[in-house]
C-alpha cells in the first residue's frame, strides 16, 4: 500500500511548477516523523510529568530554577540530536532548488530544515542548539566549561540560556517581519503540519490568500485552515511531498 502512487490535483502540479515565489510554514507535525514529540508530549519522556510549562519554558521560571530550565533545554536537545531530517525536510530542499525565491518559516526548534542543506530559513522561536546572555542577550557561542549549571556569560557573568522564545515572551519582530513580507508577495504557501492555532505563524496562510497566493496545506488532521485552502492534503508529509516534488519534476 505505501508503495502505491499518489495522485495530485494537476492544477496542483501546475501551480507548483509556475510559482515564482514559494514561502513553507511548517510546524510540530514534520518533526514529528522524525520522532520529536511535540512540546506538550516531551514532557511524558524523561520524568518531566511534576513540572508545568510555567515551571520550564517562561522568563519566570528561570529566574526561580535557571538549573531546571538548562536542564529541560539540553533534554530537549540531545533527543533532537539522535534524530535526523526526514524525507519532508528533503523533499523542501528540492522545492527551494526549483524555485526562483523560497522561503521557509518554521515554528521549530530543532535546526532539521538547516541539517537538510535549506538555505533561507526563518526560526520564529529560536534555535535548541544557540545560546545567549539572559541579561543582554548577545548571542553565546562558547564559554567555559565548569561544574556551573547553566553556564554563565564570559562577558558579563549572568546565566547562559537557550536562544529560545518562551512563553510570555515575543518573536523576535525581524523574523516576523520577514515571514510576513513573504507570505504577502508570495504564489504559492504551503503550510505543513502545523495545526494553525498559535499566532503568530496562524495568520500567515491568510495573509497569503489575501494577497492571492495559492495555498496547500499537508496535515494529518483537519485543520481550520483546511476549510480556506486551496489544496488540502491529508497525510503525512514525509510521504506526500516527495511524492509532490517527483510528480512536479520527474527527473529529479
Amino acid at each position: 500500500m505505501d508503495n502505491e502512487p499518489i495522485e495530485f490535483p494537476h492544477e496542483l502540479i501546475e501551480d507548483l511548477r509556475a510559482a515564482h515565489r514559494i514561502v513553507a510554514l511548517t510546524g510540530a507535525g514534520i518533526s514529528a516523523e522524525s520522532g520529536i514529540p511535540t512540546y506538550a508530549s516531551s514532557y511524558k519522556k524523561g520524568g518531566w510529568m511534576q513540572y508545568r510549562p510555567d515551571d520550564l519554558a517562561t522568563p519566570e521560571g528561570f529566574q526561580r530554577n535557571p538549573k531546571l530550565v538548562w536542564e529541560w533545554n539540553e533534554f530537549r536537545r540531545a533527543m533532537v540530536d539522535q534524530a535526523k531530517p526526514n524525507p519532508a525536510h528533503l523533499a523542501l530542499v528540492e522545492i527551494e532548488r526549483h524555485a526562483q525565491e523560497f522561503t521557509l518559516v518554521t515554528q521549530n526548534t530543532d535546526g532539521f530544515h538547516q541539517r537538510a542543506g535549506s538555505r533561507r530559513v526563518i526560526e520564529l522561536y529560536g534555535n535548541l542548539h544557540r545560546y545567549r546572555c539572559s541579561a543582554e542577550g548577545i548571542s553565546i557561542a562558547s564559554w567555559e566549561e565548569t561544574s556551573q549549571i547553566p553556564p554563565t556569560c564570559p562577558r558579563c557573568g549572568a546565566y547562559i540560556r537557550p536562544d529560545v522564545v518562551w512563553f510570555g515572551e515575543p518573536v523576535p519582530p525581524a523574523a516576523l517581519q520577514t515571514a510576513l513580507e513573504a507570505s504577502s508577495s508570495c504564489d504559492l504557501f504551503f503550510s505543513i503540519g502545523t495545526s494553525g492555532l498559535v499566532e503568530p505563524a496562524a495568520s500567515m496562510p491568510y495573509v497569503a490568500l489575501r494577497h492571492g497566493a495559492k495555498v496547500v496545506e499537508i496535515n494529518t488532521e483537519f485543520t481550520t485552515l483546511a476549510g480556506y485552502a486551496t489544496y488540502y492534503l491529508a497525510g503525512q508529509a514525509g510521504k506526500l511531498l516527495p511524492a509532490l516534488v517527483r510528480a512536479a519534476w520527474p527527473d529529479t
